[in-house]
C-alpha cells in the first residue's frame, strides 16, 4: 500500500485511519484486537484515539479507547509498525479540559502510561483554546519533543485564522509546528474546510486528517428519508441531510458506485482520499463487514469524471 506523508513531520500514514472512538464505547476490548489485527493486516497504520474517549458514555471517565489500544500494542508487540495519534484538550471535567503547559504535560504522561508506550508518534490539540497564548500550548510541545516523548504535533477543530496565528508564533519562536490539522470534512460539509482552511495547509505543506468523513452514516446511503432515522442511534443526527441537496448528493453516489461495483460508502471514502489536501480520512469500523467496506474504499480508483460528478452534486 503506497503510504503517504502526514505534512512534514516525516510520518509515513496510509491513506485511511482508524477512528478509535468505537472502542470500549460501541464494541468491547475482544472486538477492538479484531478490528485492529485486519486493519493492520490489510497494510493500514494510522489509528487515532484521544484522551477523552468515551468521557460521554455513563461510568466512563475517558482513556477507554487509549487502554484498549495500548493493551493491543501490548499484545501484538507491534508498536514500531502502527502510528498513534492522540489528543489532549477535550472537556472531560470542568477542571480537566484545555491546553495549558501544566495540563498538557500532566495529561501526556497519563496517554502515555495507559498506551503503554513511551511515545505519542502524533499528538493534537482536541480543541481550539483561545484562553490560552499559543507560545505556552507549544512550549509544552517542545518539551515533550525535546523528551522523546513526541515525534509530532497537530490541531483538531481549529479555524483557518488561527492555524495561521501558532504557524506565526511557532516561526517567531522557534517553537514546534502543527504538521496536521483535524477538520470535519466530507462530501456534505465541504465548505468551512474549502474556504480557507484547504488552502492554508496546501500552501503550508500541513497534511489532513479529516473526520466524520461519512457525515455520520448518511453518505452510507442508509438514510433516504425520515422513516429510516430509526435505523440506528445516530440516525436523529442525520436528519438535517435530508434534503435537496442531500438527495442530489445520494444520487451521484449511487451512479458513481455502480459503475465501480461498490457502495455509496466506499465513493464518499475514496472521494476524500482523491483530494490533494487530504492526507488520510478517519473512518471507523465496529464488524469487520464494516471493515471490509473501508478497504475496499482505500482500493477504488475514481476517474476524473467521477470525481467532477461528485463535486458538482455536492456544490454548496
Amino acid at each position: 500500500m503506497k503510504k503517504r506523508t502526514l505534512g512534514k513531520s516525516g510520518l509515513e500514514v496510509g491513506p485511511l485511519a482508524f477512528g478509535g472512538n468505537v472502542f470500549g464505547w460501541t464494541i468491547d476490548e475482544k472486538t477492538s484486537f479484531q478490528l485492529l489485527d485486519a486493519f493492520t493486516e490489510a497494510g493500514f497504520n494510522l489509528i487515532d484515539t484521544a484522551d477523552g474517549y468515551s468521557v460521554w458514555v455513563p461510568g466512563h471517565t475517558g482513556g477507554e479507547s487509549e487502554t484498549i489500544i495500548g493493551n493491543w500494542l501490548k499484545a501484538r508487540g507491534n508498536r514500531d509498525q502502527v502510528v498513534i495519534a492522540t489528543k489532549v484538550g477535550w472537556e472531560i471535567a470542568p477542571d480537566q479540559k484545555g491546553l495549558k503547559k501544566a495540563y498538557i504535560l500532566k495529561r501526556a504522561e497519563e496517554s502515555l502510561r495507559r498506551l503503554q508506550t513511551d511515545y505519542l508518534d502524533l499528538y493534537q490539540s482536541h480543541v481550539d483554546d483561545t484562553g490560552t497564548p499559543f507560545e505556552e500550548t507549544l512550549e509544552a510541545y517542545a518539551q515533550l519533543i525535546k523528551e522523546g516523548k513526541v515525534r509530532a504535533i497537530g490541531a483538531s477543530n481549529i479555524k483557518a485564522d488561527r492555524l495561521k496565528e501558532a504557524l506565526e508564533v511557532s516561526k517567531h519562536h522557534a517553537l514546534p509546528i502543527y504538521q496536521s490539522v483535524q477538520p470535519e470534512y466530507n462530501l456534505y460539509n465541504r465548505q468551512e474546510f474549502e474556504s480557507g482552511l484547504e488552502a492554508l495547509c496546501l500552501q503550508e505543506g500541513i497534511g489532513v486528517i479529516s473526520y466524520y468523513a461519512l457525515a455520520s452514516g448518511f453518505l452510507t446511503g442508509k438514510y433516504r428519508s425520515e422513516e429510516d432515522l430509526g435505523k440506528s442511534p445516530r440516525g436523529g443526527g442525520v436528519k438535517r441531510f435530508l434534503n435537496e441537496r442531500g438527495f442530489r448528493i445520494l444520487k451521484a453516489l449511487d451512479e458513481v458506485a455502480a459503475k465501480h461495483n461498490a457502495n455509496p460508502a466506499q465513493v464518499s471514502l475514496a472521494w476524500l482520499m482523491a483530494r490533494p489536501s487530504i492526507s488520510a480520512p478517519i473512518a471507523s469500523a465496529t464488524s469487520l463487514a464494516q471493515l471490509d467496506d473501508l478497504i475496499k474504499a482505500a482500493q477504488l480508483e475514481l476517474s476524473q469524471e467521477d470525481i467532477a460528478q461528485l463535486d458538482f452534486a455536492s456544490a454548496y
